[in-house]
């Protein structure tokens, strides 16, 4: 908590002096575009498609940085503190978010936590312990830990999505309808994504999902009647036990799977060592809370990598076309 304290006035005290700088000089230059800040990548897409070109959106994490690791910097929170609209996911994946805020003195600034209103999933039990040392989910004595990857259920996607969209009209009334517009595209394309996958996994010879890395993909299995088992818990940077380890490499050779999943931006060590115990191959999944360089600039697409997943899955669970 001191550190944080200390990195908002640190933070309001550059940024005083950066506006005073500039106005001085006359350089200073102020976008007439609604300014939006978002933490994480499918908030970044999400928010971007509706802006169009109506609004600037940028992306608070950077490049290639898994998110549960991540510590905003003073200059993170000067950004936030100009922003007329702030999104971030919820409590449990950004805990440090609600700390900002408090110290964020801006009447104009909009906030919208994308997960409000959504039916959270608490983590499998056998994954609780793994919460206790990792600082980037939840509070502190809390009894339950929830799953805070909402948005790889695509039904939650799209509520995440009417919620993005009512911080846009709140914040720039002026253009609701060509954000409600846009809005309501984002909503069709993830509906027929969602259609696609319940078509796609639908004859598999295999419902065991098992995954070589921390738990992700909950929501996704839940939605689509496939058994999930990560290696990890919740804390993407917990370490399995090696008696962890040695179950999994026997669930895998009694599944008779061909295929480990591992998830993109973290170390695939502990996956590929699971993998050659068991004789398997691994196939890469996204779990989108962030992507590296080259993908960003490409303007890679959260549908865009939702079909890649597609196209993995269905190798790796031995689906039939239909």
């Amino acid at each position: 908590m001191k550190r944080i304290v200390i990195w908002i006035v640190t933070a309001l005290t550059v940024g005083a002096t950066l506006v005073l700088a500039g106005c001085s000089r006359g350089e200073q230059r102020v976008s007439s575009k609604l300014q939006v800040v978002t933490t994480l990548f499918p908030l970044y897409d999400f928010a971007r498609t509706i802006a169009g070109e109506r609004a600037e959106v940028t992306m608070l994490l950077p490049p290639g940085m898994e998110p549960h690791s991540f510590e905003p910097k003073p200059n993170d929170i000067i950004r936030i503190s100009k922003a007329g609209l702030f999104i971030y996911t919820n409590r449990y994946m950004e805990p440090w978010a609600e700390q900002i805020l408090k110290g964020i003195d801006s009447k104009r600034l909009r906030v919208v936590d994308a997960g409000q209103g959504v039916a959270y999933m608490k983590a499998a039990a056998s994954d609780e312990h793994d919460h206790d040392g990792h600082g980037s989910h939840g509070a502190a004595g809390q009894a339950a830990v929830m799953d805070p990857h909402i948005w790889l259920d695509f039904t939650n996607a799209a509520q995440m999505a009417d919620t993005i969209l009512a911080g846009f009209v709140t914040a720039d009334p002026a253009n609701a309808v060509y954000y409600r517009t846009r809005a309501g595209e984002l909503k069709v394309a993830l509906a027929a994504l969602d259609q696609r996958y319940r078509e796609g996994l639908s004859s598999c010879a295999s419902r065991e999902f098992l995954h070589g890395g921390h738990f992700t993909f909950g929501y996704l299995a839940r939605r689509y009647g496939l058994e999930y088992h990560s290696l990890s818990g919740i804390a993407s940077e917990s370490e399995p036990s090696a008696a962890k380890m040695a179950a999994m490499v026997q669930e895998i050779k009694s599944s008779g799977v061909r295929y480990l999943f591992a998830e993109e931006l973290l170390s695939p060590r502990l996956t590929e060592t699971l993998a050659n115990e068991a004789g398997v191959a691994v196939l890469k999944l996204y779990g989108a809370h962030n992507l590296g360089k080259d993908d960003l600039q490409r303007g890679v697409t959260f549908i865009g990598l939702m079909e890649q997943n597609l196209l993995n899955l269905q190798k790796g669970l031995a689906c039939r076309p239909k």
